[in-house]
């Protein structure tokens, strides 16, 4: 019996699988020492300097007595003892090795893929070897092979062939999986007709056939062998599949296995189908032996019981792809009308040969108007009354296939529904994929949220395949994409929305009062309450082609009165756009009853109806809505609401609003909308699924244009470099990068391996700023003979970079107008960084902890903005922190506030008293205005021109023209080829202007053409200041603040920042408005969900049907933390955890790696540089004081704490899931008092936990020992180790609170994480002999266990010591007990 229930919130989702039962909980170390397959790997292989011996007695041993019929556990522990690595693969020779042999390296290899770790690398040294290994692989999956060998052993093997397709990335496993999809295999077709009518239409096919032929007939006997089971594997393998699942009967009992032994088989044919390389051959094989009409007819289809649920929605799933949207040879997208007119040419065609051989047969069909021929039913009408014996002569006419491939079926197959099935298989006119979605309701209802699928999928750790679409590497096209994500992202949102409504439901307690039978709630929850009443209040006529309303609004009246101040402001902080639930509770008689995870919770509380809904307006008091999105600031809106009756008007999903009505008009249900009694609300940032689901379905349905650049590497296919900058046609030869180095030295230093050198006119020492000239040389050969051998690549010379420079331009004599410097001294890796970004195409930047991605990115967004002036570059992180620091960066370089503006609700929390939200900015023109026009009067006073030109932008522009450019026009004829600074000085008409100058604009010490430049400067400024006025006249001549806003985000505004989210929320409003950009730059391009990044991408429409976008600049780190999936089947075998910054790293785009960080102490640096090849210290580790200081009264550094059991406990679970150690929370918490004590500031110290139970503990400990005293208070920081990802502190203080089981710690990429927060000190507080022997864990802990395991002081000193960090123990220190020492140390400082 699974659990009913979604999981609790505060559940870590990594954490699920490894904690539910005892099939794939982590390895113990009790697991570990006791069983006796460990024992064998220690006497043989494990943990011995020795080479081991080979003993094929041993694996034999293993697979029949110890691995308990393949037992997960056992399987698990001995991947563990690296069996594969150590001992399966070394002494493996294809031609001796046993059976068991080779299924032991398959089910290891399969272990491997169920924990997410890639076997491949065992394989990669000896590519010959494992070519041997896959041919026994494949012998043994199909007769005769396979008939000698149990359903399980057949699907350890399937299993392992699904692995090897799904890593078609991978060049080994790659060339042995395309040998068995070659263009041979359509000789397994059941008329050579076919495969003749597809090669007189791609000629290029007949080339490849014949050129295959050639090969076979020039072969060895042996090798021809090789080749013909090759082309015969897969018609063998799917006549295998036939014959299997038609033993799956109607009803009665069915044996388990064979049912997963199926499973596994249809995901392997829906992987085949689901890309493009073993697609392009295999869908016509797949077709031929009709595979899926022969499912379709089996008798597994009739069976009523759930246990084959699974197979018929997979095999639903492999129907779509084997008809999909796309030209199997050409590799292209097909729209519907391309899908329209195929499947119309076929009818034309299937006429043409009736007509000619069978009209008297099928009489009325050759005459037939062609939508009279496209249904199921009129095919029937017409083939159905035809003897067996034409319909064999017709399928044959048409090369479809008349009888199955397996005789074996024959009795349980009717031949006759067999030819009908082809025949409207091939004619049949395919449903819509994209009309299908259209009807879909955005918001998941009861039946959506309440299906067992959600919960039974939560606990899914890679045993087994689901009916769910893969985001794996490649995808057929963009459409292919999109549809994959919005069937994953759908279920994950609903599978959150009930885990939050389990939440609120439970909270509020509803029971059954009597006599009246009415639901009263007991409880209460923050995130809902009771409503007073529903109205629909407009039911829009439907749109031109569509059978729903066009929109439907309804008014919503609640009261918050019986709650506090606190959780009356959250609910009136609801704003526009903001998704809401109503629930429908009607409680029962056994509500009130305890709830059990068994037990179904629909059923249990009385849940009813839940539906969704999307608010429009809040309406006040007098109900008319109030405006929010015109009132700027927050004085300016004032109090929101009088009283504490509240409406807010939503818009229903007008989908689920005509399947509601549908009910009642059949009288088979009530109207829902009279019944709804609470109102539920979830965290903002939780929310966006609706605005993502209906972008994914507007994309689906519009012209999608990927630049051309880039969508070949999008969709998973070509050469993967092929987007990087070297590789792009319209590459920039010359760029400007400004004030990016800091001298001549600086710029050398930065181009290891590469010719730098002054251009022509300029010599050695070049001042900065500097222009690069890239010269790509090649070395000359003589020319050859043409050779059908591709010719070797010419080679290429070191690359020539050829610098020049220019003169800075003077801006004005204010020092407003000396521009702002870059002061960072990048390195040559982040220079290739910045290089490429600038660069049009593809830009991957790996960023290890503490590498400056940030600065990196800010200095590519400051060049792009002065190179381009006219681009408009769009910047997208994860979340608004990180959004922030790039903003703050960017502040302090040469970049003009004005262009710069930042979307979202996150810009309140920027450091700086600027605003730079879109009203903030609008405000900001304005204000500027008003500067600008004072400053347009003074000067026209300077000069003695009377009239009111500050009045307005337009009056400032007149007077600019007709007089400032007149007298500047007038001042360089009189100065023209002048020798004398006086006359200048004499001459320049704005001397008085200029007058209130910091300095004087000119000084007796500057020649003529100095005194020039200062007057130029002088104008420069004026200039500035008229074309200010110039782009702020639009603002003067709008008269609301929300077309403001809009024109200052698609005309002024040059940089735009935003989060993925605020993307996905405002695509429609965006593009509506006309929205263009040029270049997008991702931050934590890692941490964003797949679809999530590729919104972005898409948030302007095509122009001449082609995207705008020149650049794509992607910044993160694939070795942390991925973006977070709570369901594991989504995150797992969905692949959802995997962002598109993972998927083209794994694809093999070239990456840009940050190798020198400057944020940790050399020493703690080493405890996760190990995973980041190269990864060395800024020189700014070894030149600041604080990285060379000691920590004072600890003597570490960084220090491992064994924390032993306290009051006899390690671990505790007071709920499921919530993880927590009181003894380590305890150690924790009297480490800060100390720290406190001995002087560190609080806000330089960050607690860290694995687990929200243990933040919670120590957050009570905190509370009960601290926050009252003024010499603790409270830390910088409570957090887990997944929400400070991109945090960073001085100080860290980190529990990991398991003591039973590693937990999911052992996620290396969480260890990373957790690893890299500190700077000068890092103190991990565990229990030692439970994660020393993690082999994950290994390269840390090897490194941590070097020091004591217990906590060493050094009392005496005080916060800021000179001590330095290198100096080691001395005779004043002592090891013990933190406790001893906080007790004699408070007590000291408390008696001064």
């Amino acid at each position: 019996m699974f659990q009913h229930t979604t999981l609790p919130l505060h559940a870590a989702p990594s954490e699920v699988a490894a904690g539910y039962g005892s099939r794939t909980r982590n390895l113990t170390l009790e697991d570990i020492n006791s069983d006796a397959i460990s024992k064998i790997a220690q006497k043989h292989y494990y943990l011995t300097d020795k080479k081991p011996e080979w003993d094929p007695s041993i694996v034999e041993t293993i697979i029949e007595k110890e691995l308990d019929n393949f037992n997960a556990r056992k399987v698990m522990l001995l991947e563990y003892t690296q069996y594969l690595e150590k001992y399966l693969w070394p002494f493996f020779d294809a031609n001796t090795a046993t059976f068991n042999h080779v299924l032991s390296i398959c089910l290891i290899v399969n272990e491997k893929f169920r924990q997410r770790v890639s076997p491949w690398d065992t394989f990669a040294s000896d590519p010959a070897k494992f070519a041997s290994f896959f041919g026994r692989v494949i012998r043994l999956s199909v007769p005769p092979q396979s008939n000698e060998r149990s359903l399980l052993v057949r699907r350890i093997i399937l299993t392992f062939l699904i692995h090897c397709f799904q890593s078609l990335e991978n060049p080994l496993v790659r060339k042995e999986c395309l040998k068995l999809v070659p263009i041979t295999i359509w000789s397994n077709l059941a008329n050579d007709g076919r495969r003749e009518a597809i090669m007189n239409e791609y000629v290029q096919l007949r080339k490849l056939w014949n050129s295959a032929k050639k090969k076979f007939d020039a072969a060895d006997d042996e090798t021809k062998e090789s080749l013909l089971f090759e082309q015969k594997w897969l018609s063998m393998l799917l006549t295998q599949f036939i014959e299997t699942v038609y033993q799956i009967p109607k009803e009665g009992d069915v044996d388990v296995e064979l049912v997963r032994y199926c499973e596994s088989f249809f995901e392997l044919l829906i992987d085949l189908e689901a890309q493009l390389p073993t697609r392009r051959f295999f869908n016509t094989l797949l077709d031929d032996h009709a595979v899926v009409i022969l499912c379709r007819m089996a008798p597994f289809t009739e069976r009523e019981h759930k246990n084959v649920e699974r197979m018929k929605q997979m095999l639903e799933t492999l129907a779509f792809y084997a008809k999909f949207e796309i030209n199997d040879q050409t590799g292209l997208a097909l729209t519907e009308v391309d899908m329209t007119q195929a499947h119309s040419s076929e009818l034309i065609q299937l006429q043409h040969t009736i007509f000619r051989n069978f009209k008297d047969d099928v009489p009325d069909l050759p005459l037939a108007n062609l939508g009279s021929i496209d249904t199921r039913e009129d095919l029937l009408w017409h083939f159905e009354p035809v003897p067996i014996e034409k319909l064999v002569q017709i399928c044959d006419a048409i090369h479809v296939r008349s009888r199955p491939t397996s005789d074996a079926i024959g009795s349980q197959v009717d031949a006759k529904k067999f030819l009908l099935e082809n025949l409207i298989a091939k004619y049949e006119k395919r449903t819509s994929q994209v009309k299908r979605i259209n009807a879909l309701p955005l918001y998941p209802d009861e039946q959506t949220l309440f299906n067992d699928t959600l919960v039974q999928t939560q606990f899914y750790s890679g045993e087994g395949p689901l009916a769910l679409p893969k985001l794996n590497l490649q995808f057929l096209t963009i459409h292919d994409y999109l549809l994959r994500n919005f069937t994953l992202f759908r279920l994950e949102s609903s599978y959150e929305i009930r885990q939050d409504i389990e939440d609120i439901v439970k909270r509020l307690a509803p029971r059954l009062t009597y006599p009246d039978r009415k639901t009263e709630f007991a409880g209460w929850a923050r995130m809902a309450l009771q409503l007073e009443h529903v109205n629909i209040v407009d039911v829009a006529q439907p749109n031109l082609g569509e059978d729903h309303p066009a929109h439907v609004t309804a008014d919503i009246t609640y009261n918050v009165g019986k709650y506090t101040d606190t959780i009356r402001r959250e609910w009136d902080r609801l704003r526009k756009h903001d998704i809401v639930f109503l629930l429908t509770i009607e409680a029962n008689e056994k509500t009130v009853e305890k709830y059990t995870d068994n037990k179904d919770f629909k059923t249990h509380y009385g849940i009813k109806y839940v539906r969704g809904c999307e608010i429009i307006d809040m309406l006040g008091s007098d109900g008319r809505p109030i405006d929010d999105v015109r009132k700027p600031t927050v004085n300016d809106r004032g109090p929101r609401f009088t009283g504490y009756q509240r409406t807010m008007r939503v818009a229903l999903d007008p989908n689920q609003y005509k399947q509601d009505m549908e009910r009642v008009h059949r009288h088979k249900g009530e109207d829902v909308h009279e019944t709804f009694n609470i109102l539920v609300r979830r965290k903002p940032q939780e929310n966006n699924f609706k605005a993502v689901l209906e972008t994914i379905r507007t994309l689906m349905q519009s012209d999608l244009v990927v630049p051309d650049w880039l969508q070949k590497v999008f969709l998973g296919y070509g050469d993967p470099s092929s987007a990087h900058y070297t590789n792009m046609p319209d590459r920039i030869r010359e760029l400007n990068f400004r004030d990016t180095f800091l001298d001549w030295d600086h710029l050398v230093e930065s181009f290891p391996g590469k010719t730098v050198e002054p251009a022509d006119g300029f010599s050695a020492p070049v001042q900065p700023p500097y222009v690069i000239t890239s010269a790509q040389g090649q070395v000359e050969e003589k020319p050859r003979k043409k050779s059908k051998k591709s010719a070797a690549p010419a080679q290429e010379a070191p690359e020539q970079l050829q610098v020049s420079t220019y003169k800075v331009p003077n801006m004005g004599p204010y020092p407003q107008d000396i521009p702002k410097q870059n002061s960072v001294h990048f390195t040559p890796v982040q220079v290739e960084a910045i290089r490429s970004g600038m660069n049009h195409g593809l830009t991957m930047v790996v960023g290890p902890p503490g590498t400056g991605k940030t600065d990196v990115a800010v200095q590519t967004i400051a060049n792009l903005y002065h190179n381009n002036p006219n681009q408009h570059t769009l910047i997208v992180t994860h979340s608004n922190q990180a959004l922030n620091q790039i903003f703050e960066k960017i502040m302090e370089l040469d970049i003009d506030s004005n262009h710069l503006v930042r979307l979202g609700h996150g810009e309140e929390e920027l450091n700086t008293e600027l605003s730079f939200s879109k009203y903030g900015r609008v405000s900001s023109f304005l204000e500027r205005r008003l500067e600008l026009l004072q400053e347009v009067d003074r000067l026209a006073k300077s000069l003695g021109i009377s009239g009111e030109h500050g009045s307005t932008c337009e009056t400032a522009g007149y007077f600019y023209r007709n007089h400032v450019l007149t007298l500047w026009d007038k001042f360089k004829g009189d100065v023209n080829n002048t020798n004398a600074a006086d006359n200048v000085r004499n001459c320049f008409p704005f001397a008085y202007f200029f007058s209130n100058a910091p300095t004087p604009v000119f000084t007796d010490a500057m020649d003529a053409e100095q005194a020039l430049e200062a007057a130029q400067g002088c104008f420069r400024h004026l200039e500035k200041m008229f074309t200010e006025l110039e782009e702020i006249r639009a603002f003067e001549l709008l008269r609301t603040g929300y077309d403001r806003a809009n024109y200052l985000i698609t005309k002024e505004a040059k940089i735009i920042a935003m989060t993925c989210t605020h993307a996905a929320l405002k695509r429609s409003e965006l593009v509506g408005l006309n929205f263009k950009y040029d270049n997008i730059i991702m931050e934590e391009a890692a941490q964003i969900l797949e679809v999530e990044t590729f919104i972005p991408m898409l948030l302007q429409e095509p122009e001449d049907g082609k995207s705008r976008l020149k650049r794509v600049i992607l910044i993160g780190d694939h070795n942390q933390l991925p973006p977070v999936v709570k369901n594991m089947a989504f995150q797992q075998y969905g692949n959802m955890e995997q962002s598109l910054f993972t998927r083209f790293v794994r694809l093999g785009v070239p990456t840009i790696q940050l190798n020198a960080q400057g944020r940790a102490r050399s020493s703690i640096a080493d405890l996760y540089s190990w995973r980041y090849n190269g990864l060395e210290d800024l020189p700014v580790i070894a030149s600041t004081e604080e990285y060379q200081r000691a920590n004072a009264g600890i003597a570490y550094e960084y220090q491992l704490i064994d924390v032993g059991n306290y009051q006899g406990k390690g671990e505790t679970e007071p709920v499921p899931y919530f993880y927590q150690n009181l003894g380590e929370a305890e150690y924790i918490v009297a480490m800060y008092q100390y720290m406190r004590l001995v002087g560190y500031p609080a806000e330089k110290i960050s607690i860290l936990t694995t687990y929200n139970g243990q933040r919670a503990l120590i957050n009570d400990v905190l509370e009960r020992r601290c926050s009252w005293n003024p010499y603790f208070g409270k830390p910088g920081t409570v957090a887990t180790v997944d929400q400070y990802q991109g945090q960073q502190n001085d100080h860290v203080l980190l529990s990991l609170v398991r003591t039973k089981s590693v937990g999911h710690i052992r996620d290396i990429r969480r260890l990373i994480v957790a690893m890299s927060r500190a700077k000068l000190g890092l103190y991990i507080f565990c229990r030692k002999e439970l994660f020393e022997n993690c082999y994950e864990l290994r390269p840390v802990f090897e490194r941590l266990l070097k020091r004591p395991t217990k906590l060493t002081l050094r009392p005496n000193e005080t916060y800021m010591t000179t001590r330095s960090v290198s100096v080691l123990k001395t005779k004043t220190w002592k090891e013990s007990a933190l406790l001893v020492y906080i007790g004699i140390f408070k007590r000291k400082l408390i008696c001064r």
